[in-house]
């Protein structure tokens, strides 16, 4: 029998090894972090991925293509939207199909409240998990009247299965527009209200300043998108750089992290780009409802999309700036009314994988306002 052998413990190491997740409150979703601390110091963080996953592409090749559409909504459930838009824009590539221009003001209006809902939510739980919890009870009571909003367009406040392939569900209910320049009107005096409240808050910068600082070369070498990257420094917006549906039409600006208080591309920045997208959003639906007030009256979905409709045999690539960046739908058709494959890329998977590299040498409590400051949703990275 081999001997036991008894090893004195040594009680100066302190290093451990422990699980940050995947039921912790500061991982916004069903996320794990095996983290490895020499006492409150991080020797690496590595994402542990897998958690929440939905085979939702296989589903996606399972369902019929018009079938698939309330799928999309679970990919990113705080920003419903975007894979909404996403997946009906790569199904219209492969058909063909031209959508109306009311349709696509209607697209660019609901999308952009629901980029405005996002960064609420992002920015609110990001104070709150740094300590503050005032600005968090603020950013929801505003989330909720957009919600109110959405719900009125739509009929959801959450998964809104909005979109269609060939154009949108619903018009503008009567009087929506005029409930929605009203809360502009006061949700642009609420964003200076807000960085009065907590963006320039001393203690608030101290814990963002200069933390997991990610240069501008290195956010690309790693391919974060959306905030994260432009929070580095990088001026890459798809509705800039690729404009696609009417967003040529509107003028806006893209903000980029600048070292406000700090380096280039630290937490703070990437904090400030989406408290100042906000703003650019309100802007952008602004626009719309004035364009589309001046546009007649006109179909929201093309005509003649076939209810069991058939893809001829091919392949198609969406790209939309969603709340969390890039998100991208490539889809392979082989003739049939179902698809063959169907892909999805997301910001959040990609800000998972850049974790483990800036992580050594942060202080626990710093991979909080690391992971608060991605802005990651678990079902964006588990699909």
């Amino acid at each position: 029998m081999e001997k036991l052998i008894l090893r004195r413990v040594d009680r100066n190491n302190e290093e451990m090894i422990l699980n940050f997740g995947p039921q912790h409150p500061s991982t916004h979703g069903v996320i794990n972090f095996i983290v490895e601390t020499d006492g409150e110091v991080l020797r690496k963080a590595v994402p542990d991925v897998g958690y929440l996953h939905r085979s939702i592409e296989k589903i996606g090749e399972s369902t019929g293509y018009h079938g698939f559409m309330p799928y999309t909504d679970r990919i990113d459930y705080v920003a419903a939207m975007f894979p909404n838009e996403g997946y009906a824009m790569v199904v219209e590539r492969l058909c063909g199909i031209q959508v109306p221009k009311r349709a696509l003001y209607l697209r660019a209006i609901s999308t952009e409240l629901c980029r405005i809902a996002s960064h609420l939510v992002s920015i609110g739980t990001m104070t709150m998990d740094i300590g503050a919890f005032t600005p968090m009870i603020h950013g929801i009571r505003e989330r909720e009247t957009i919600n109110d909003l959405i719900e009125a367009l739509c009929g959801a406040r959450l998964t809104y299965n909005y979109h269609r392939i060939g154009g949108v569900a619903f018009d503008l209910p009567e009087g929506w527009r005029d409930k929605t320049l009203a809360f502009l009107d006061h949700f642009d005096k609420f964003l200076v209200e807000f960085d009065r409240l907590i963006s320039f808050n001393e203690i608030y910068i101290k814990r963002l300043a200069n933390v997991a600082v990610i240069p501008g070369p290195m956010a690309v070498d790693y391919g974060l998108s959306g905030p994260n990257l432009r929070g580095s420094g990088v001026d890459f917006d798809l509705r800039k750089a690729m404009p696609y549906g009417v967003y040529p039409e509107f003028e806006f600006d893209v903000p980029v992290g600048k070292g406000m208080f700090g380096q280039v591309g630290d937490c703070f920045d990437r904090y400030i780009c989406r408290t100042r997208e906000m703003g650019e959003s309100s802007k952008i639906v602004r626009q719309a409802l004035d364009l589309i007030q001046q546009a007649p009256e006109g179909d929201i979905v093309a005509p003649k999309v076939a209810r069991n409709l058939k893809v001829e045999a091919g392949e198609a690539l969406s790209r939309v700036e969603s709340a969390r960046g890039e998100m991208a739908f490539y889809l392979v058709a082989d003739g049939t009314n179902r698809a063959w494959r169907v892909r999805t890329r997301t910001g959040s998977f990609t800000a998972m994988g850049i974790i483990e590299a800036i992580s050594p040498g942060l202080m626990v409590a710093d991979l909080v306002a690391l992971i608060a400051s991605l802005d990651v949703v678990a079902p964006e990275i588990d699909r």
